[in-house]
C-alpha cells in the first residue's frame, strides 16, 4: 500500500512539473494558458464530485467560507499567470527553480497568518533558498531574460506561499477535491474576462494542449497527490513535491532540449536542497 502510494505521490508531481512545459508549447498569453487551465480542471473535478455524490456547494455558505474560497480562487489565478509568465520569458527549469522559492515565504507568512510559533531553523533555511536565487541570476538587469523570470517565478512562489498558508484555515473543514474545485472555479470567473479582451485565436491543438493541462496536470495530478496522502506522511509528501524543479527541468531537457546553465543547475540544488530540509525538520 505504501509503495502504491509513494508512486502516485512522484506521478503527481511529474504532472506538476510538466505542467511548465505548456508555457513554452502553448504560444498565449499567460492569463489565457491559465484560464483554459482552471476551466478543464474545475469541470473534470466537478463531474468528479458529482459521480461520487457529494454536491460541492454544501456547507460552503453556512461555515462562512465563501469569500475566502473566492479570494483564493484569485490568488491561484494570479500564481499560475506568474508561473507561465517566468516560464516564457526564459526557461522551464529557472521558471520551477525560482518558484520554489516558496518556504523562504512561506517560514514569514504561517507565523504571522495562522499565528504559529516562529522556529528559527526556518530562517537559515529559507536564505538557503534566497541564495539560491541570487546563484541563478546572471546579472541584475532588468532587461535580461533570466533576471526577469527569477522575478516573475519569484513572486509566483510569495503568491504559492499566500495561498497554501491560507488554505490551511479550509482543510480542516472541507476535503482536498472540493477545495481545488472551488479554487479552480473562481480563478475561472475572475479569468474569463480575458477571453473577451485579448480574444485569443485557439486552434485545435492549443484547445487539445489546455485540455492536457488542465486535467491530467492539474485535476489527475490533485487528485493522485490526495490520494497517496492516505499513506504517506505530510512530511514525505511535501519532500517528494521539492523534486518538481528538478522533475520539469529534466523533463525539459528531454523533450524541448533546454539545457540550463551551470549556474542555475547550482543555483537549483541550493533552492531544492534547501526546501527539501525544511520539510525534513517539520516537527
Amino acid at each position: 500500500m505504501k509503495k502504491k502510494s509513494l508512486a502516485e505521490i512522484h506521478a503527481a508531481v511529474v504532472l506538476f512539473g510538466l505542467a511548465g512545459l505548456f508555457g513554452k508549447w502553448l504560444d498565449l498569453s499567460p492569463f489565457v494558458i491559465v484560464l483554459g487551465r482552471v476551466f478543464f480542471a474545475s469541470l473534470v473535478l466537478g463531474l468528479v464530485l458529482l459521480f461520487h455524490g457529494r454536491r460541492p456547494g454544501r456547507g460552503i455558505k453556512g461555515r462562512g467560507d465563501l469569500p475566502l474560497f473566492i479570494l483564493l480562487g484569485f490568488i491561484l489565478a494570479v500564481h499560475w499567470a506568474a508561473f507561465f509568465r517566468s516560464i516564457q520569458v526564459s526557461s522551464v527549469a529557472v521558471g520551477l527553480l525560482s518558484y520554489a522559492t516558496f518556504p523562504f515565504f512561506t517560514s514569514f507568512l504561517e507565523p504571522l497568518i495562522n499565528k504559529e510559533r516562529w522556529r528559527s531553523r526556518h530562517l537559515y533555511l529559507s536564505l538557503g533558498c534566497l541564495a539560491g536565487v541570487f546563484l541563478i541570476v546572471p546579472r541584475f538587469d532588468p532587461r535580461h531574460a533570466v533576471f526577469q523570470g527569477v522575478c516573475w517565478g519569484v513572486f509566483a512562489g510569495l503568491t504559492f506561499a499566500v495561498l497554501t498558508t491560507l488554505n490551511r484555515r479550509l482543510t480542516s473543514r472541507h476535503s482536498a477535491p472540493v477545495i481545488a474545485f472551488f479554487q479552480d472555479s473562481f480563478a475561472c470567473v475572475f479569468l474569463l474576462p480575458v477571453a473577451f479582451v485579448l480574444k485569443p485565436q485557439l486552434n485545435s491543438r492549443s484547445l487539445l494542449l489546455l485540455a492536457v493541462l488542465g486535467v491530467a496536470c492539474t485535476a489527475l495530478a490533485h487528485t493522485l497527490f490526495i490520494q497517496g496522502m492516505k499513506a504517506v506522511s505530510a512530511r514525505t509528501a511535501s519532500i517528494i513535491s521539492s523534486l518538481e524543479p528538478a522533475y520539469g527541468a529534466v523533463l525539459a531537457l528531454l523533450i524541448l532540449s533546454e539545457v540550463p546553465s551551470v549556474r542555475t543547475i547550482v543555483g537549483g540544488a541550493v533552492i531544492i536542497g534547501s526546501s527539501a530540509l525544511a520539510s525534513l525538520t517539520e516537527a
